[in-house]
């Protein structure tokens, strides 16, 4: 498939059941080969990601639901946790400040370079989802839910939290998308 093509497919999937095309242990496969072939500035390697599936994925979600105190609603949170699992999206801080010193001109750019780098990993593991024929979102709770996470997944205080994707099977295509003009967001300059 096309880059062109795999995003076309790409869309926010709300509507997700447990049944997957293929087995977890190809996603897991898969999310270790995007994470390692997506790059990042001065080679970093920022990036974290926390693969979560089954009795912890349905956990996560009913811990957002307490986390939030009932101020997101139960039905919205529930369409995550029927999917089949979440990938945690997080960067390193240690490793962005161990950029910083070590190229101190560069300093300020590093946490930038970490956030893009990020975005660039969820693009791709969301377009490779969509190729492997499942559905997913991008989600932001945090920072409201940083604290839980860390402690859910005893991951390191290091760590940023930066987005959530619940993925799962598609038991419902969305709406078309409403074309836009791109050229009002796209000039072309030529000399």
């Amino acid at each position: 498939m096309s880059i062109i093509k795999s995003l076309e497919k790409r869309r926010t999937y709300y509507n997700l059941d447990k049944k997957i095309p293929i087995s977890e242990q190809e996603v897991e496969e898969k999310v270790k080969k995007v994470t390692e072939l997506v790059p990042d500035a001065f080679n970093m390697k920022s990036a974290r990601v926390v693969l979560v599936f089954g009795e912890k994925h349905e956990q996560l979600w009913d811990e957002i639901y307490d986390v939030f105190e009932g101020k997101v609603p139960r039905e919205k949170l529930d369409l995550f946790k029927n999917g089949a699992g979440t990938i945690l999206f997080l960067y390193d801080q240690d490793i962005v400040k161990k950029m910083q010193e070590q190229f101190h001109t560069y300093a300020d750019n590093f946490p930038i370079w970490a956030n893009q780098a990020n975005g660039m990993l969820q693009i791709v593991m969301w377009s490779m989802l969509r190729e492997l024929n499942i559905g997913a979102s991008l989600q932001h709770y945090n920072p409201i839910i940083d604290a839980k996470v860390k402690e859910l997944f005893d991951i390191p205080e290091s760590c940023m939290l930066v987005a959530q994707m619940p993925f799962g099977g598609i038991k419902k295509e969305p709406d078309e998308k409403e074309k836009e003009d791109i050229n009002k967001r796209v000039s072309v300059v030529r000399s």
